[in-house]
């Protein structure tokens, strides 16, 4: 009986419990209210429980939807020399019913239709690398073939090059490419010669890719994220790059492995092995921080969270207007955000 009694907890160590549990489920719950609009979490991660889209990170910009004033608009518009011409007549005269033929025209309105033309077959060239007798000699010499025509049989380079732009900018996946061409223009190219064209592409590419690669490094400022994909059925890592003009992609086995040669500043979204580049100074990716906000404000619904979305909004808009003038920002609002932000580190670490 003494046993029991000392083995039953205290009044004090059942509060404690109960406390922890809250807190526990509190987390759990957290955790279950994330998705790819309110955290880092990629949007493959939400599967059929993906959120509606019906709020932006963006600040409203108050400006009516459509197209802007003095913003130059894509209307279809008729030429002043078409490629064909098809004249209509009426039979007959809408009065007295006498036959009308084109003679009678005294004038016509005009409507254009705009459409693509005819498929085309193939056009299929010929090149003959002729041998030729000397007359002095007698010796023969035969003529050298086009560096790119290497093959007895060979797709050209406009439909290497269409495929090519389909298969990697539209993102068509080789099967369907493969059924396209048969479907739009009758040429039937194997999903095998696609790959390879894509890989001779990229051959072609690499001293390209390598000073875009060195550019992007050298930056002032760049921003870098990283996302895992699988290849041939293995997990991959799919790393980014970019500047305001370049983009850097690189596949790596493995998440870790950084950029090399990286200098100036950095953008990234907190991933600590960021911070293991040396040389580089960090700045903190505000759409993350918006994200993570939200995330406060819809589940936790802290107050505070949503006063500092409205700050970085506003300071991102600041901030632009000021680059694009080309005036320096004032103090104030770098200020405002450090007073905000000890206010709101205080209140949530429960200090007055």
């Amino acid at each position: 009986m003494d046993a029991e009694s000392e083995a039953e907890p205290s009044r004090e160590e059942l509060i404690a419990l109960v406390a922890a549990l809250r807190a526990h489920i509190a987390e759990l719950e957290r955790r279950l209210g994330l998705n790819s609009s309110n955290s880092g979490k990629p949007p493959s991660s939400d599967g059929l429980k993906k959120p509606a889209r019906v709020s932006s990170l963006r600040e409203r910009s108050g400006k009516k939807p459509g197209g802007q004033k003095g913003h130059k608009g894509e209307t279809l518009r008729q030429v002043t020399d078409p490629n064909e011409v098809v004249n209509h007549y009426p039979p007959a005269c809408s009065m007295c019913g006498v036959g009308l033929d084109p003679k009678t025209s005294v004038g016509h309105s005009a409507r254009q239709v705009f459409d693509l033309p005819q498929p085309q077959p193939l056009v299929v060239t010929e090149h003959r690398a002729h041998d030729c007798e000397c007359t002095a000699c007698g010796a023969k010499t035969r003529a050298l073939f086009p560096d790119s025509v290497n093959a007895p049989v060979q797709y050209g380079a406009r439909i290497t090059a269409f495929v090519i732009y389909l298969l990697h900018y539209q993102l068509l996946p080789e099967n369907r490419l493969a059924t396209l061409m048969v479907d739009l223009f009758g040429v039937k190219v194997a999903t095998a010669t696609i790959a390879r064209m894509s890989r001779a592409c990229a051959e072609r590419l690499h001293g390209f890719v390598e000073t875009v690669r060195d550019l992007v490094a050298g930056a002032p400022v760049k921003h870098m994220d990283e996302t895992g994909f699988r290849i041939g059925g293995k997990t991959q890592w799919l790393h980014v790059a970019s500047t305001a003009l370049l983009t850097f992609y690189r596949v790596c086995a493995k998440r870790g492995s950084l950029l090399a040669n990286v200098v100036g500043i950095v953008v990234h979204d907190h991933w600590k092995p960021y911070y293991t580049i040396e040389g580089v100074l960090h700045a903190l990716c505000n759409a993350h921080h918006l994200r993570e906000l939200k995330a406060l404000v819809e589940i936790e619904k802290e107050e505070w969270a949503r006063k500092m979305q409205r700050l970085l909004r506003r300071a991102c808009h600041i901030t632009n207007r000021a680059r694009e003038r080309g005036v320096p920002l004032r103090p104030r609002l770098t200020e405002c955000f450090e007073t905000s932000l000890r206010r709101h580190s205080r209140r949530r670490a429960g200090l007055p």
